[in-house]
């Protein structure tokens, strides 16, 4: 059974910043480019991808930059967000992707430095509908 969450009022105008954000880092966004990913992405940046390999921060990045035409925006719907602070200035970021061939959990580990997002990890699980 899946827990209810629920979203801790203060926190709803940072969640409302960072959904964009997400897009744009991993490139669901149609305009989405590798200046987007190097604006948003911290140089320490790792993840889990949903098969379970570790990939750095250079890996994902040309893997953005190599993509052919972005996804449909209509074909990669994200629903369920949901933000948590970790500590200071540090927030995960979790959410459901429907992809036509999978759907996934993702959660991804932010920081917030004055006005400025980074993203330090990222994690995608597969998971049945």
């Amino acid at each position: 059974m899946e827990p209810e969450l629920t979203l801790a009022p203060h926190l709803a105008p940072l969640l409302d910043e960072l959904r964009p954000l997400e897009d744009l880092y991993h490139a669901a966004y149609p305009d989405a480019t590798p200046a987007d990913f190097d604006r948003l992405v911290d140089p320490g940046f790792w993840e889990v991808g949903a098969t379970g390999r570790c990939y750095s921060r250079a890996f994902a990045r040309q893997v953005l930059a190599d993509r052919h035409g972005r996804p449909d925006p209509a074909t990669w719907l994200t629903d369920e967000h949901h933000l948590q602070e970790a500590g200071p200035g540090v927030y995960l970021l979790t959410y459901r992707l429907r992809q036509p061939s999978r759907v996934t959990r993702r959660l991804t580990v932010w920081r917030r430095d004055g006005d400025a997002w980074s993203a330090l990890y990222h994690q995608g699980t597969v998971v049945s509908v």
